[in-house]
């Protein structure tokens, strides 16, 4: 029989594979099970019932985690006069109008987040086939276009992730990293979760939260039980 690696053995002497957890108890198992020499990345995947070819059950969003993400995230803004002044004030790593859509148009990529005032749009929307594949593209819908460049610098900078339903119905998110502690690993799962479920679209039907697992970057996935977060009025 092929030897079974000492990191592997090590994750299946204290994670239960078939157990559902529940968040703090899951958090508490990633930290336990963490052998990289790096601080790897915790991210949180969601199945939902839903079907996401319906745009009725399209389910998106933006949230401020409560303890951020871990990630040094690098925000350019488009927008003009004292609106790019005021995303420069809030810490926007890089602003500008038209020079900076030219830019980008060229191939410039070194940012992480999108942000762009209303009336920058007509031309920012020239860079669909650039931001588009990236996830980059500023939408209305998570705050990204806005006039309120400020905050949504802020938010960016403090934690701010974007969510969105794949085709397979799961939503994947960064919820921190392993050098995290228990509790702030536990809120920012509970708060993404929490947002979830209040987006339940309404033609939704049977159990919404079909299932959650949490893992780190060489981490095992580790199930967290969804009954914990289900109405009363939900299918098992």
């Amino acid at each position: 029989m092929p030897k079974v690696p000492k990191n592997r053995a090590k994750v299946d002497a204290i994670v239960d594979r078939e157990r559902k957890y529940s968040v703090e108890e899951a958090c508490a198992l990633l930290k336990q099970v963490k052998f990289a020499k790096f601080d790897e990345t915790v991210d949180l995947a969601v199945r939902l019932g839903v079907n996401p070819k319906h745009a009725d059950q399209m389910v998106r969003g933006a949230l401020v985690l409560p303890h951020g993400t871990g990630k040094t995230v690098r925000v350019l803004v488009f927008a003009k006069g004292e609106k790019e002044r005021e995303a420069r004030e809030a810490g926007a790593d890089l602003a500008g109008s038209d020079d900076l859509v030219a830019k980008v148009a060229e191939g410039f990529l070194d940012f992480d987040r999108v942000i762009a005032t209303p009336d920058m749009m007509g031309a920012v929307g020239k860079l669909g086939r650039v931001l588009g594949p990236r996830g980059l593209m500023p939408n209305p819908k998570v705050g990204t276009v806005t006039f309120d460049v400020g905050n949504a610098v802020r938010d960016a900078k403090g934690g701010k992730i974007e969510y969105r339903v794949e085709k397979a119905g799961i939503v994947h998110a960064r919820i921190g990293k392993v050098s995290f502690n228990e509790q702030a690993l536990t809120d920012n799962a509970k708060a993404l979760i929490g947002a979830l479920v209040r987006q339940k679209p309404s033609t939704a039907k049977g159990s919404y939260l079909r299932s959650i697992t949490v893992s780190s970057t060489m981490g095992p996935g580790i199930k967290i039980d969804p009954a914990h977060f289900m109405t009363a009025g939900e299918e098992s």
